[in-house]
Parts: structure tokens; C-alpha cells; sequence
């Protein structure tokens, strides 16, 4: 019968995409922003912040910091893909969400899988005005072009039926009628991309409406889909070896350390009640990506936790940035 081999959490940043040198030109942004989610629900500007948090990460958002975390963060995406390559999978199912990239809102499912031969990526135009780093993020996330990677159509289609079976009703996708219009996004090709290192492993893609509502899944409905799917693997009469990637996260676009730090030790300790708790408030935005780690949460509860890594990338003196989140279960 198929397994889960391996159990993994990356986040995708475009932080992970350039150096570090490039970084404070990202931030930029965040100082221009009127809609910084908190983990309270509220929305904030930048100004807003200062004046609620003050500018206590102003000593660390500084390049010599950035280097110093764009080096960790580099050497953890290694060390997951060093597992991938030791562990060999038969296929590696990816589960994160799409920013309307593949779907739109006249079209958004809270929960597809893809099961198609082909998985084709959506090209990121480039356009005038664009900034240095947006190259290296499009290329990084295999979106500077249309990439093709093999997916895996009879074992996606067995999952979405025994999923159906087990109470999921599930969005399908078998094609790309025109990747220039749309296509797969920055989800899946980071993993491909920068995780396999060349190699040609079949990929099923399961997306998550995790940023649009107003059907974003309910924490404790992932949680629910992780134990549906991992059931669903572990029913196949296939000898598959079968690694599940989350991808995306974690709290952003304002650091977070506490919600962050609590859905990774609750990840590593098993506790999908934990888990089904995060509040829904704080997953807005950048931080609905949380969602995907809380799938792998029901997938992988009770395996082993090989290693984990958590570094809070505060990019602005308010603290603005990412929690970005690596780790192994196996």
C-alpha cells in the first residue's frame, strides 16, 4: 500500500528568491501599505502600527541582519532538499494555495486537486517598471516562463475519490487550456524548483483558497483534510512512497512569533487540537497560508519530527516581514 514518507514545511517567500542585498528594496513596500493584517482580524497601516508597536525592530532590520538570515534560511531550503533526494519519493503531493493564478473569482474553489498529466506553470509577465529582484522571485518560482512538470493522474484521481467518499467535496482541474492566461503558480514551483534540484519527481498539486474569502476553510477543516488524505494515501493498494509538502507561510505580512511558534510546536508534538484551534482571525492575508501547514498537521500527526527551523525575518523597524518555517517529518 502507498505511505507518507516524508512529511515537509517550507515557506515561499521572495525573500527566498534573491539575496539579501535586494531585501530592504522588497520592504519598501510594507511602508506604503494600508492593509497589514494582524492576528487580532484588524487591518492596519504602517503608520498605524508605528504608533500602536513603535519601531522596536529597528536594530535588526538592517542589512548585515538580512545576510545573516537570508544564509539560514538558505541552508535550511538545503537541508529539505537533501532529504527529498535521500528519501526518493514516488510522487509529491504539494499542498498550498493559489493567488489567482490558476483560479479566479468567478471560479475559486476552497479545495481542488489537480489530476491532470501536465502540470503547467503561469508566466509572471515582465512589465515596465518592474523591480531588480522580480527575475530572480519568477524565475525561482518557475514562473518566467511556462515549465511542464509530469503530475500523477491515476493516484490523483484515486485521492479525489476517496476523498468525495470520506465527506470532501473537491474542486477538479485536469488541464491548462493557456498558461499565459493561467496557469500553476509560485506554490508549486518553488517546491519543484528550488527543493527537487533538477530531479523529476510527479507532483499533486491540492490547493487551498486560503486568501480569498468567503470560502477559506476553516482551521479545523484542514486539519480534518490532513487526516482524510493521509487516510486516503494509506488506502491505495500502490507501493507508492508518498512525501506531502506544505508550502507557504507563515505569519505576514506582520511578524508574529507567538502564533507562529505555536502552530510549529504543536506540529512537532502531534496536538491536531492545537491545531484546529488557531484562531480563524489570524488568518489573513499572507498569514492564511498558515492553512497549509494545518493539512500537513492532519497528515503527518504522530510521525517522528526530524528537524525543524524557525527564523522571524523582521524586515522594517514596526515588524513588518514574514515568520518563515522549515521542517521534516519521517
Amino acid at each position: 500500500m502507498a505511505e507518507i514518507a516524508l512529511g515537509i514545511g517550507t515557506s515561499h517567500t521572495p525573500l527566498l528568491t534573491f539575496g539579501a542585498e535586494k531585501w530592504a528594496d522588497y520592504s519598501r513596500r510594507d511602508y506604503k501599505s494600508r492593509t497589514l493584517n494582524l492576528s487580532d482580524g484588524r487591518w492596519v497601516s504602517y503608520e498605524e502600527l508605528v504608533a500602536e508597536v513603535g519601531e522596536r525592530y529597528a536594530g535588526i532590520a538592517t542589512a548585515e541582519h538580512f545576510a545573516t538570515k537570508q544564509r539560514a534560511c538558505q541552508e535550511a531550503l538545503d537541508h529539505i532538499a537533501a532529504d527529498i533526494a535521500d528519501t526518493a519519493p514516488d510522487a509529491v503531493i504539494v499542498i498550498t494555495d493559489d493567488h489567482h493564478e490558476l483560479f479566479a473569482p468567478s471560479n475559486n474553489p476552497a479545495i481542488s486537486i489537480y489530476y491532470g498529466k501536465d502540470i503547467l506553470t503561469h508566466t509572471a509577465a515582465p512589465r515596465e517598471g518592474n523591480p531588480d529582484w522580480f527575475p530572480e522571485m519568477a524565475e525561482t518560482y518557475a514562473m518566467d516562463r511556462t515549465h511542464s512538470f509530469p503530475g500523477m493522474p491515476d493516484f490523483a484521481y484515486e485521492l479525489i475519490e476517496r476523498l468525495v467518499d470520506k465527506h470532501f467535496d473537491i474542486g477538479v482541474a485536469d488541464s491548462v487550456a493557456d498558461p499565459a492566461k493561467a496557469g500553476f503558480g509560485h506554490g508549486v514551483g518553488f517546491v519543484v524548483h528550488r527543493l527537487f534540484q533538477g530531479r523529476t519527481i510527479p507532483v499533486i498539486p491540492v490547493l487551498l483558497n486560503t486568501y480569498y474569502p468567503p470560502n477559506a476553510p476553516k482551521p479545523a477543516r484542514c486539519v480534518e483534510l490532513g487526516q482524510r488524505l493521509r487516510e486516503a494515501i494509506e488506502e491505495s493498494p500502490a507501493p507508492l512512497r508518498v512525501a506531502v509538502v506544505a508550502s507557504g507561510g507563515l505569519s505576514h505580512f506582520v511578524v508574529d512569533e507567538g502564533l507562529d511558534r505555536g502552530i510549529i510546536d504543536a506540529l512537532v508534538a502531534g496536538d491536531t487540537a492545537a491545531l484546529s484551534r488557531v484562531p480563524t482571525a489570524a488568518l489573513n492575508s499572507g498569514s492564511s497560508e498558515i492553512r497549509n501547514w494545518l493539512v500537513l498537521g492532519g497528515a503527518i500527526a504522530g510521525r517522528p519530527n526530524r528537524w525543524v527551523e524557525y527564523q522571524p525575518l523582521y524586515r522594517t523597524p514596526a515588524g513588518t516581514g514574514i515568520g518563515v518555517g522549515f521542517g521534516v517529518w519521517g
